[in-house]
């Protein structure tokens, strides 16, 4: 059977039918698909927190009946388990006693990056991670290995299931030692194969060549209303989680604090903090970083999980923090589990963080690690904070009397989640060429205007010029290469921002880097430990022979913030460097100059400082700025770092999105005000700085809705109305109804 790919985030009626709006049918099966891909997600993210408490009976249970376990790289595959009894032993023997339940344990399973491709028929799923793990016995064994899953999911009586769990092991080692490529010898690693290619990767949900005919269905308008909003809600909750944790990274304590309600509660341990939210925070250390001073919080495996009643919220998720500082050489592992309660503002639809809780597994030393249960062992295991479905729970639809949004209105909301993981499988599908150096394969996740930093070199436009720098940089022609080494560029913590219609986005990423080799299989040569950075990219929907895909528009890469001196030293060893103010060109922008170079005047001061941008030349433990394109999501503060948009546009005005054609995404909520002024009301809106704001506002009698004055926000961002005597005496909601850079639903005021 011959399928047509067709692209769901667009939910454009011209690509899948030729109506023109969608009809509840076609929007009932799409929903479906979407929430699939993130139930597929969730699914892996259990795995891994299951494993951290050695639940293996648990995970066995999320395999199918037939489910099978395979392990081993191309030459050598191996089937080790079929079924959830035999899946369950084969775990408990391959984690022994590095299973988290015995005292001083440790099982920490990263699995992140996904890129997960829903079948056509909506009934099974392929998905691709990037697999670090780091366990000890709490009586001196350690082990550190890793690689990649590509698994394979399906859907039986409506619950999603792992039908293959393929993992391909490329490293693995000990923490004395330190770790190298997998496999007896000095071995190279091949590629693994790739369930998708660099188009099909743009196109995430297919639907079958019937796609015009979707099932027939028993929701109503006012269900998918309420499962669509519950999706658009999962996206802000994970994107305040990990800007969350951004901020926490650099002690940025003013903004971490504007995430949280007045009356917020955090508990460490499972004792409650009684101070303020900030001086919990500040528990950390004084606000902002200080030279030589390391607060990394990486976030894995969030699972967001929204109440019925669309007001409450629960994130949960695997930490993992890098801390240190270079005066004292202290360097510190934490390994920890966050469950965290949010809460929607119903007078903005803002959501905020109401309950931090934490629970420390394991705190180690760098020098020592964490073969022997850490600093100060626990005497018993911690409990693990409970856990969260898988399946979503059917969500509480509106109020009768609450009108239902139209159905192309409800296509468009839908747009925006599934924008949201489009460009999270962009995303990870880059690292995933990037690691293995597939110049060809990553240039063509571009669009054919899109452009990427060549780390400390500069920009390249269009697909062609962005593989032939790949190729110059590192000579790989071979198109089956055999390699001796292997950079990983992990791109976990997203917080993706999706423009009102829906077709471009602002995506912010991790980059926590290390890499494995053949040259040592102990003794630390060849480990150079682990380095970060920050990405700052664009995706877009790009219409390519009546298809639409999702490509990437612009990407950055701000590297290094820190970095490892070796794997035996850590990234706490690192010592000052004389400063330099002079910036030697890179071999590639001798021998294949970029379109626009990093030293270029026009950037200002984006790039001072950056590898390859204008000097002085900054190197760890000396501190880069930390640049952010989006506001603070919950106040709109704008930091005082702040780049919105397309970094290189910032000197290529002409590569912007709106130039092209595109909407900018948002950079933050909407601050609107409302002032009585005698029987008027003054209604401003104000968003980030050099933003222009307009829209419509309507002022609204709360309780019933009745509009009661009306007008329109133009030059100077404030409008007039006037309420009359009736108006005045009344309980009113001021409602701003958007503009293409704020957040859509997050505008209004009560009076």
């Amino acid at each position: 059977m011959r399928f047509r790919a067709v692209f769901l985030a667009s939910l454009s009626a011209a690509t899948v039918t030729a109506q023109k709006a969608p009809t509840l049918e076609w929007l009932a099966r799409d929903v479906q698909r979407v929430e699939s891909v993130r139930e597929v997600k969730d699914l892996t993210r259990t795995f891994s927190h299951l494993a951290q408490f050695g639940r293996w009976g648990e995970i066995a249970a999320l395999f199918a009946d037939n489910g099978v376990v395979r392990v081993g790289n191309i030459t050598a595959d191996t089937v080790l388990a079929t079924g959830p009894t035999v899946v369950e032993s084969w775990l408990r023997a391959d984690n022994e006693d590095m299973d988290g339940l015995k005292t001083g344990s440790l099982s920490t399973f990263l699995a992140d990056q996904p890129v997960v491709t829903l079948s056509p028929d909506g009934l099974t799923a392929k998905g691709r991670w990037l697999v670090l793990r780091l366990q000890g016995t709490g009586s001196g064994g350690t082990r550190i290995q890793g690689g990649v899953f590509e698994n394979e999911y399906t859907n039986i009586g409506g619950r999603w299931k792992i039908s293959l769990l393929h993992y391909y092991p490329q490293f693995d080692g000990n923490y004395a030692e330190g770790w190298g490529n997998t496999g007896t010898g000095l071995r190279s690693l091949p590629i693994i194969p790739y369930h998708y290619t660099p188009d099909s990767v743009g196109i995430p949900i297919l639907l079958p060549s019937n796609a015009a005919n979707p099932p027939s269905t028993k929701a109503t308008a006012q269900e998918l209303a309420a499962r669509i909003s519950r999706l658009n809600d999962e996206d802000e909750v994970r994107n305040l989680q990990h800007a969350y944790g951004f901020y926490v990274d650099r002690r940025m304590w003013t903004d971490a604090t504007d995430l949280f309600t007045s009356d917020a509660t955090i508990t460490a341990d499972g004792s409650r903090f009684n101070g303020t939210t900030r001086q919990y925070l500040e528990q950390m250390g004084p606000e902002n970083l200080s030279q030589g001073i390391l607060n990394d919080h990486n976030l894995f495996d969030t699972i967001v999980h929204i109440d019925p009643s669309g007001r409450e919220a629960t994130t949960r998720g695997i930490e993992l923090a890098m801390l240190g500082n270079t005066q004292t050489r202290a360097a510190t592992w934490e390994f920890s589990v966050f469950l965290n309660r949010f809460t929607k503002d119903p007078s903005t639809g803002i959501w905020k963080i109401s309950a931090l809780s934490t629970t420390h597994l394991l705190i180690a030393n760098y020098s020592s690690g964490w073969g022997h249960g850490g600093i100060s062992p626990l005497k018993t295991p911690p409990s693990p904070p409970r856990f969260l479905p898988i399946s979503r729970s059917a969500p509480s639809p509106s109020p009768s009397n609450t009108s239902i949004p139209s159905l192309s209105s409800l296509s468009l909301s839908l747009s925006r989640s599934a924008a949201y993981d489009s460009s999270e499988s962009i995303s990870s599908a880059y690292g995933y060429f990037a690691d293995d150096i597939r110049c060809q394969f990553f240039a063509d996740l571009h669009h054919s205007a899109g452009h990427k930093l060549s780390p400390g070199t500069g920009y390249y436009l269009t697909p062609a010029r962005i593989a032939q720098a790949c190729l110059s940089r590192y000579s790989t022609f071979d198109p089956n290469p055999q390699r001796p080494r292997v950079p990983f560029h992990w791109r976990p913590q997203p917080v993706a921002i999706v423009s009102q219609d829906g077709k471009s986005v602002t995506y912010r990423a991790r980059l926590l880097q290390w890499g494995t080799s053949n040259e040592t299989r102990g003794g630390f040569n060849g480990v150079s430990g682990f380095n970060a950075g920050v990405y700052h990219d664009q995706m877009v929907i790009e219409n390519i022979n009546g298809t639409e895909r999702w490509k990437l528009w612009s990407l950055t890469i701000d590297e290094f913030y820190w970095q490892s001196v070796s794997w035996k030293e850590g990234w706490a060893a690192a010592d000052p460097r004389p400063p330099s103010n002079v910036t030697t060109p890179s071999g590639l922008a001798k021998d294949y100059p970029p379109d626009l170079l990093l030293t270029d005047e026009a950037f200002g001061e984006r790039e001072v400082g950056m590898d390859g941008g204008k000097p002085p030349n900054m190197r760890w433990p000396d501190l880069k700025r930390m640049w952010w394109g989006f506001r603070n999501p919950v106040s709109g503060r704008a930091p005082e770092s702040y780049s919105p948009g397309c970094v290189p546009c910032v000197a290529r005005p002409k590569w912007g999105l709106e130039v092209n054609g595109y909407q900018e995404p948002p950079t933050g909520p909407s601050l609107v005000k409302a002032v009585r002024e005698g029987t008027s009301l003054k209604v401003s809106v104000s968003a980030g700085p050099g933003e222009s704001v307009s829209g419509k506002v309507l002022v609204r009698q709360e309780g019933t809705g009745r509009v009661v004055a009306e007008g329109m926000i133009k030059e100077g961002g404030s409008v007039s109305l006037e309420l009359g005597a009736e108006g005045n005496g009344l309980k009113l909601v001021a409602e701003f109804d958007g503009s293409e850079r704020l957040k859509p639903g997050q505008t209004k005021v009560s009076l």
